[in-house]
């Protein structure tokens, strides 16, 4: 009977679902799912700045890692489902070549590297011009860098000012989007090291993406793409003090991270092989998978918050909570893209713009919160030329306009991702890619 409505269900399924020029299904739900991912990490990195009025602010904002892990799997899962194709004599090929495929994917990925990177520069160029603070004034700076350790050491210890050498491998390295293989520190646009690990993994997907889309045993290879995860974390833990360079690498080494985007690929022939037999989801399968979500979620945040060690931190962050977010990510493309179309195109508009946002929310909160200091003093000011006066007088940031800023982030992203994102991507394909007769 379970297995009879789960084949009436994943039927229904079929009739509702969108397709894309390609004719491979659109999943709706999956434009949201990244878009809420998107939105957290601007939360994430944005809300303890008001910590004073938000004692319980560290309970939503402890695990921003979950979103930015979620993300990788999603990547691998859409473009296993996108990219690759049957083959008639069994397996899995891509459906273009290596060359058109990467040459799309860093065309998308590039142009919001460099506009984070050029709005980075803009606002690390004025705001010590501002002085509207003392950090400021003291650490806003291309040369300031903060080494990356998990344990105890006092934070003033950790900070660095980078010689000239140092930053021009710190500006080849960005320009290049190999910065997330630099262990001790992150340069310049701190959360652009997401976008350097996917063009790693890009880089992967067409070697290793149809030989995963293949696999007749895919649950099994997620509990061993599970395990292999969690070694260098336990690795770590064993003989290490949780410092200088093994927290960055576990943080943000795209081969460390690579499992979470593999599993994304596992996943998706999960998926079809399950669709392709007939089977959706029952009821307590469904709530088994909500169960653990909440649950790992709940305990990872306990621990975090409450100070329960490196250790915690090291194998929550690499994989304890992988079945979490494989669950969270299975759970969402059970879903039907039903809805209207209007809803549907706007959930592509921001599910789109959830990269953006990714790159592009700490240089827009710094610049949003010293425009609101600035109107929080004495603005009339500014108004008849008193610059220096004005900025001297300029006020506190406030919870209450905090809302706006995640508005305005979100629309900013919007519009970053279709008007120059996308023009810049189809100019860089127009002229790298052969023309096709």
């Amino acid at each position: 009977m379970v297995i009879e409505k789960d084949a009436i269900g994943m039927q229904e399924r079929k009739k509702s679902a969108v397709t894309t020029s390609t004719g491979k299904e659109r999943f709706i739900p999956l434009e949201w799912l990244r878009f809420w991912l998107g939105f957290y990490i601007v939360i994430f990195h944005t809300l303890h700045h008001y910590g004073d009025v938000l004692p319980w602010a560290p309970y939503i904002t402890n695990i921003g890692f979950f979103s930015t892990s979620t993300f990788f799997l999603l990547s691998g899962f859409l473009l296993a489902h996108v990219y690759l194709e049957a083959r008639s004599g069994g397996g899995f090929e891509m459906r273009e070549s290596s060359r058109s495929f990467l040459t799309k994917r860093i065309s998308n990925l590039y142009p919001i590297h460099i506009g984070a990177i050029l709005l980075t520069v803009m606002v690390l160029v004025v705001l010590p011009l501002l002085a509207l603070t003392p950090e400021d004034v003291d650490n806003t700076s291309f040369r300031f860098v903060i080494y990356d350790t998990n344990n105890d050491t006092p934070a003033e210890s950790l900070f660095h000012w980078l010689d000239n050498r140092e930053l021009l491998l710190a500006a080849v390295m960005n320009l290049t989007m190999t910065h997330a293989w630099n262990p001790y520190y992150l340069t310049f646009n701190a959360p652009s090291w997401s976008i350097s690990a996917l063009f790693f993994f890009y880089l992967t997907f067409p070697l290793l993406g149809p030989w995963l889309r293949g696999l007749r045993r895919p649950l099994p290879a997620l509990s061993l793409l599970n395990l292999i995860y969690l070694v260098p974390p336990v690795v770590v833990i064993l003989t290490t003090s949780y410092g200088v360079p093994e927290t960055g690498i576990l943080h943000r080494n795209p081969l460390i991270r690579l499992p979470e985007f593999l599993a994304g690929i596992v996943l998706c022939a999960l998926y079809h092989r399950r669709r392709e037999a007939g089977l959706g989801l029952s009821s307590a399968m469904v709530g088994a998978l909500m169960v653990l979500i909440v649950v790992e979620i709940v305990v990872a945040s306990w621990l975090l918050t409450g100070g329960k060690g490196s250790a915690a931190y090291y194998l929550l962050h690499n994989g304890l909570m992988l079945p979490a977010q494989l669950a969270l990510l299975f759970l969402c493309v059970q879903l039907p893209s039903t809805g209207s179309a209007r809803w549907q195109r706007i959930a592509s508009r921001l599910g789109g713009a959830s990269l953006p946002m990714f790159a592009l929310h700490v240089p827009l909160y710094l610049i949003f919160s010293r425009v609101e200091m600035v109107l929080a003093g004495e603005p009339s000011l500014c108004a008849v030329g008193e610059w220096r006066a004005c900025f001297d007088a300029a006020g506190e940031t406030s919870l209450a306009w905090y809302p706006l800023y995640l508005l305005l982030t979100v629309l900013f992203c919007v519009v970053f991702q279709e008007q120059f994102v996308v023009r810049v991507r189809q100019w860089l394909v127009a002229h790298l890619l052969p023309k096709q007769a």
